[in-house]
């Protein structure tokens, strides 16, 4: 029994770590863009305090995280993980940017820490991280 498990699991292991340096890669390059992208800096904010900026970078980092483990279900290889992913990286960088035209103002309420907001612009990511997955699986 255990030679067969230990068999499986040496002839899946580079796949599954393939996959997953190819999914953290991208993973990575989406947050940095997203980061890059934002009118704001959150790094520099949440390390002085702000809960808002803290609430908004996580709801990018799952929102982003939903559609690439989506994708990482159903792809065929690291290019497709890479385009899906740097399609999922576009889609958050627009939720952001409809998050901040249905709330005016969301970088600067964020900068001043609002958590209201910050909340909303998290939710809005999230929610479309979930909608991006679900297109992507069918």
């Amino acid at each position: 029994m255990w030679e067969t498990v230990l068999s499986s699991l040496w002839s899946g292991l580079p796949a599954l770590l393939t996959q997953f340096v190819a999914a953290a890669a991208i993973y990575g390059a989406g947050i940095a863009v997203y980061v890059r992208l934002t009118p704001f800096h959150e790094l520099p904010l949440i390390r002085k305090g702000n809960t808002a900026a803290a609430i908004t970078l996580a709801g990018a980092l799952i929102g982003l995280a939903i559609p690439i483990a989506a994708t990482l279900s159903g792809s065929l290889s690291v290019p497709d993980i890479l385009v899906w992913g740097a399609v999922s990286t576009l889609l958050q960088a627009l939720a952001f940017g409809a998050a901040n035209l249905m709330l005016r103002g969301l970088p600067a309420a964020v900068e001043r820490g609002d958590v209201a907001a910050a909340i909303v612009g998290a939710a809005v990511q999230i929610g479309v991280g979930i909608l991006n997955a679900g297109a992507m699986s069918s």
